[in-house]
């Protein structure tokens, strides 16, 4: 069955600070596992996500070159921590901090991922949005969307070197 395609309404939600959103994805991406928070906040049930593109929760605004970034780390069993805008299945959106890691098995091969998201401070996301606008839009200039993902990533990591920092630094900076 065709997903229904969901438009961004503009409305943010919020979970509280004690809360955590967990879910674990296969290494293809597809949702294993969802917590009761992750449910609430986005709006779907347990049977609408399970064996579900983890994308389905990608909401529009997000610069593809930061998920390139995220999967280049966690592929390589590294972890990582990024900001990212969610959109729920009505449409209304949700900021968090991510923490994403591979799930391995007793040899030490990646099995799959697991990731934590905490509530960002806002302070984070005021500054992170520019950004992130400013990498979606040179995104979005080419016609090829690899070439996009390739112009956001040059731009972000020119951004990086600039500083001197690396991205987990960048993400801890905010």
């Amino acid at each position: 069955m065709a997903r229904k395609i969901v438009q961004p309404t503009g409305r943010e939600v919020f979970f509280d600070r004690d809360e955590i959103i967990v879910s674990k994805t296969d290494t293809k991406g597809r949702i294993t596992y969802c917590n009761d928070v992750f449910l609430r906040i986005a709006g779907y049930t347990e049977a609408e996500l399970l064996g579900e593109p983890h994308s389905i929760i990608r909401h529009p605004d997000m610069p593809r070159c930061v998920f390139k970034l995220l999967w280049d780390a966690i592929q390589a069993g590294h972890e990582i921590f990024a900001y990212v805008k969610n959109m729920t299945k009505s449409g209304d959106h949700y900021w968090v901090l991510a923490h994403v890691t591979a799930s391995l098995d007793e040899s030490g091969r990646i099995v799959g991922y697991h990731s934590n998201r905490r509530v960002p401070e806002r302070s984070a996301v005021e500054r992170i949005e520019r950004l992130y606008a400013d990498l979606k839009a040179t995104e979005d200039k080419p016609a090829n969307r690899k070439e996009g993902i390739a112009e956001g990533e040059k731009m972000l990591l020119g951004l990086l070197a600039g500083e001197g920092i690396s991205y987990d630094a960048f993400v801890f900076s905010l």
